[in-house]
């Protein structure tokens, strides 16, 4: 299709910006910011904050109490009022500004950039969707042809399930026409368009304290219980229907000639159709009652979950549109074992689609990498389709 020329003229500018987007994400890349370290995180922000100031496009602040401020950049569409129904509902463009690594990482592996590939803690997951994102609105307030209001979700939590940016991304996502989430592209260059729920929980189990040779008879192994516990929770993997169950974390005892007071494990549960968070819960439950030592005692908490996402029509067209945008018809939707933000919007009834982000892997790892090439290709993707959403009933 020939490109409208507000269109035209952005995905021309946008094409000019590939040295500014590689140096805000270095200096992003260079900025730890782990989920736990509100001040880098916040860092971040500024200079996202920074980047919306020099465009004159202005930003809202919602404190953390414990993780980073959430950022909320907001470009008006004025034209849009007679644009039909949706003309007022925001086109979201979402993205996480917290990385999973700690302090000090972005002094040992700085941001590099090596046969077209780009190095860094963050240079995928997602450090350059946000640059995207930054790069695409203010592309937008510089020509306009939105055809309703933009608004930039920088969140704070998502590495950890979100439990500050959730109510924040749920309610940005009632109000949303659709919602882009600039997660890494995949490996293949395809986006994603359906991911996995996740419940993230803690089992601690009380026992009793004794000397192990002097007074064996008088303890109760919570060591003893939790493996027992280990072993229940991991055969409720069923990988044929996509639930998998892994106990990443044991903490526990007080000492080797000691039996344990004391022991705890972290249970990371995914899952795909929303009806199995409710069926696995309730047999982790019925594990967690179970005292397999007599005179154990169990708790279990949840700590934070992620939901599925899951395509309806809408966000079924939304795909078509971007693939569309993309010019890239052999494009596909892939699903992903991952969870993200974009569960929490899907599961509002946005439509939403993940993965938009330029493209990169092994991310979580020191060899996370971005392809630099696919920085302003998927920028000019994301813009077209914006640009499209009237034409296409979105």
């Amino acid at each position: 299709m020939t490109a409208a020329p507000t269109e035209a003229a952005i995905t021309a500018w946008l094409a000019t910006q590939r040295q500014a987007m590689l140096a805000m994400l270095e200096r992003m890349v260079n900025t730890d910011s782990g989920s736990a370290d509100k001040a880098g995180v916040d860092s971040v922000g500024e200079q996202i904050k920074a980047f919306f100031a020099e465009h004159g496009i202005p930003v809202e602040v919602t404190p953390g109490a414990q993780q980073g401020d959430v950022l909320r950049a907001v470009l008006d569409a004025p034209g849009a009022a007679s644009a039909g129904a949706n003309a007022r509902r925001n086109i979201v463009l979402l993205g996480h500004r917290d990385t999973v690594f700690p302090r000090g990482e972005a002094a040992r592996r700085p941001f590099r950039v090596e046969n077209g590939l780009a190095y860094g803690p963050g240079v995928a997951d997602m450090k350059a969707g946000l640059v995207m994102n930054c790069f695409v609105i203010a592309a937008f307030r510089k020509f306009g042809g939105h055809p309703a209001p933009i608004v930039g979700l920088f969140t704070a939590d998502e590495e950890i399930a979100s439990p500050e940016g959730r109510p924040l991304i749920e309610a940005e996502g009632r109000m949303a026409r659709a919602v882009f989430n600039s997660e890494p592209g995949r490996p293949s260059g395809n986006v994603v368009t359906g991911r996995k729920g996740g419940v993230f929980s803690t089992v601690s189990i009380e026992g009793r304290a004794a000397h192990s040779g002097g007074n064996f008879e008088a303890g109760i192994s919570a060591i003893e219980e939790l493996a027992r516990k280990v072993q229940a929770v991991h055969a409720l993997t069923d990988l044929a229907r996509g639930i998998t169950l892994n106990v990443g974390v044991v903490r526990g005892g007080q000492s080797v000639n000691t039996v344990a007071p004391w022991a705890e494990f972290d249970i990371d549960f995914r899952y795909v159709e929303p009806a199995q968070r409710e069926e696995i819960l309730a047999r982790i439950e019925a594990i967690v009652r179970t005292a397999n030592v007599p005179g154990t005692k169990s708790s279990w908490r949840i700590n934070g979950e992620f939901l599925p996402v899951t395509q309806g029509a809408a966000s079924e067209a939304l795909f078509a549109l971007y693939r569309d945008a993309s010019g890239h018809p052999e494009l596909k939707g892939e699903f992903s074992g991952g969870c993200a933000d974009s569960g929490f919007t899907a599961a509002v009834g946005a439509p939403t689609l993940c993965g938009v982000g330029p493209v990169g892997g092994k991310a979580h790892t020191p060899e996370e990498y971005l392809e630099v090439e696919s920085l302003v290709p998927r920028a000019q993707a994301l813009a077209r389709a914006i640009c499209r959403l009237e034409q296409a009933g979105l």
